[in-house]
């Protein structure tokens, strides 16, 4: 009996021991090789600007409260609340102890597209790097070569604090394998190149599913309504829908939501407000012909 028992002790821990090897497997962090970040030829600093503008770099990374050209100043700080606690948005300025300026394209690269941190750990996806998968390797290192021109700063921001069990690193890979993909978000029933610059802005630098898909309970996107308006995370209210469907926008036209995007401005004469009169700000910098593909796209995608 009790060698029975022992036997089947033996088994379990065996099981144990083979599920958390497979699953340490699946779910490590998978960086991209330093060979895969060579031979991109000389970066493009006036396209990283175009990037940054873009991604809206400024909005989470400025210290809270700048403005003007004290925003390029990337020295982070800003409290981000979250169902699963709140978020310390790190300093990504040059400066070589607080930022990012001893990391190497390889590093800034993988934290961007692959959601691994320079120590080779998970990073939270507070970071929107589900959606900057989608960026070209060209506009990646374009962007950080960018990001090396702006001013320095030694901020350093406190840790997150994030209760248990969100503390766990670890198992952030088992988010990835639930959630984490590079793949388009929506197959489009029509695409034509204006249409396809479009999605690749708002999907991927742009990553306006952040905010405007609701998730589940693990903080995954609800991959089927796409873009259909979720709660606010931090705060009280709703963040629009923004797909055809929509009792707000979805009888915009293509001309009306470039307009609002430049401008600010409503069909209606109503002004952008909220978190959105930032990202506004930087999508007015964009060329008029990205923020028409954006307005395509968004008339593009699926009414939810």
């Amino acid at each position: 009996m009790v060698r029975r028992f022992v036997r089947l002790l033996l088994c379990l821990i065996g099981v144990a021991v083979l599920g958390g090897g497979a699953f340490y497997l699946v779910t490590a962090p998978d960086p991209l090789p330093e060979s895969h970040w060579a031979g991109l030829g000389a970066p493009d600093p006036f396209n990283g600007q175009t990037v940054f503008w873009a991604g809206g770099c400024v909005s989470c990374h400025a210290a809270p409260g700048s403005e003007g050209d004290a925003k390029l100043t990337l020295s982070g700080g800003l409290a981000l609340k979250s169902p699963f606690g709140t978020f310390h948005v790190p300093n990504i300025s040059p400066d070589e102890k607080a930022g990012i300026g001893g990391w190497t394209l390889a590093a800034f690269g993988n934290a961007m597209k692959r959601g691994v941190g320079p120590d080779g750990r998970h990073l939270y996806p507070s970071f929107p790097y589900g959606s900057y998968a989608r960026m070209s390797d060209k506009d990646v290192n374009d962007l950080f070569a960018f990001i090396k021109t702006l001013p320095k700063s030694a901020n350093v921001a406190p840790p997150h604090e994030l209760p248990f069990p969100y503390n766990i690193r670890l198992a952030l890979g088992g988010w990835k394998f639930l959630y984490f993909s590079d793949q388009p978000r929506v197959a489009l029933a029509k695409s034509d190149d204006k249409i396809k610059r479009g999605q690749y802005l708002v999907e991927g630098p742009g990553h306006c599913g952040e905010c405007h898909t609701p998730r589940d309970a693990l903080g995954g996107f609800e991959a089927d309504r796409w873009l259909a308006g979720a709660p606010n995370p931090e705060g009280k209210g709703l963040i629009p829908n923004i797909t055809p469907a929509s009792k707000s926008i979805g009888g915009w036209s293509e001309a009306d939501i470039a307009n609002y995007l430049e401008t600010g401005f409503t069909p209606d004469f109503d002004s952008v407000g909220g978190r959105m009169v930032d990202v506004q700000q930087n999508i007015a910098r964009l060329p008029a012909a990205d923020r028409e593909a954006i307005a395509a796209y968004l008339k593009a995608v699926p009414g939810r």
